[in-house]
């Protein structure tokens, strides 16, 4: 039998429920995160926070905002700004893809996660559109709607046992 492969294994620091909530993501996009110093070892820590930030594409270069790395508490004196920008390490052909999509269609770039891949640090980026108020509530109303259909569903395999 196989060994597992243990480099292999995605580790999930960080998920951006909001995100999820708040827009409709039409594409999702793997990109790596530059990052400085010791902020690799508070992301292992899990000490990031997604919540408002965005991506934005500047001078055929994408970069991060708003995303929070707190400062590593057992690092030497030197601590990166925890709300700076960072870059993300895509492809040119990716990027010139997602601007134009950005562009085009009047989309954003959000973070919906960031985990470890192999010893990577990587970011999924989600192409997204905005979504209006009777949205949300429609999508609240269909999982509630096929939350109870299930249940019901349980309760009437358990009384047929």
């Amino acid at each position: 039998m196989p060994q597992p492969n243990y480099f292999s294994v995605m580790k999930i620091v960080t998920r951006n429920r909001k995100a999820y909530h708040d827009y409709d993501i039409l594409e999702k996009v793997e990109a790596g995160v530059e990052l400085h110093g010791s902020e690799v070892k508070s992301v292992r820590a899990g000490k990031v926070n997604l919540s408002d930030s965005y991506a934005q594409c500047r001078n055929g270069e994408i970069y991060v905002h708003h995303l929070h790395i707190s400062p590593y508490t057992q690092s030497s004196y030197y601590a990166p700004d925890p709300y700076r920008k960072r870059k993300l390490l895509l492809h040119k052909k990716e990027i010139l893809h997602l601007s134009s999509e950005i562009d085009r269609k009047h989309l954003t770039l959000i973070p919906l996660q960031v985990y470890f891949k192999r010893q990577y640090v990587k970011m999924q980026l989600g192409l997204c559109r905005g979504r209006k108020k009777y949205d949300k509530r429609q999508e609240i109303h269909k999982k509630e709607s096929k939350k109870n259909i299930a249940s019901l569903m349980r309760m009437k395999r358990n009384n047929a046992l």
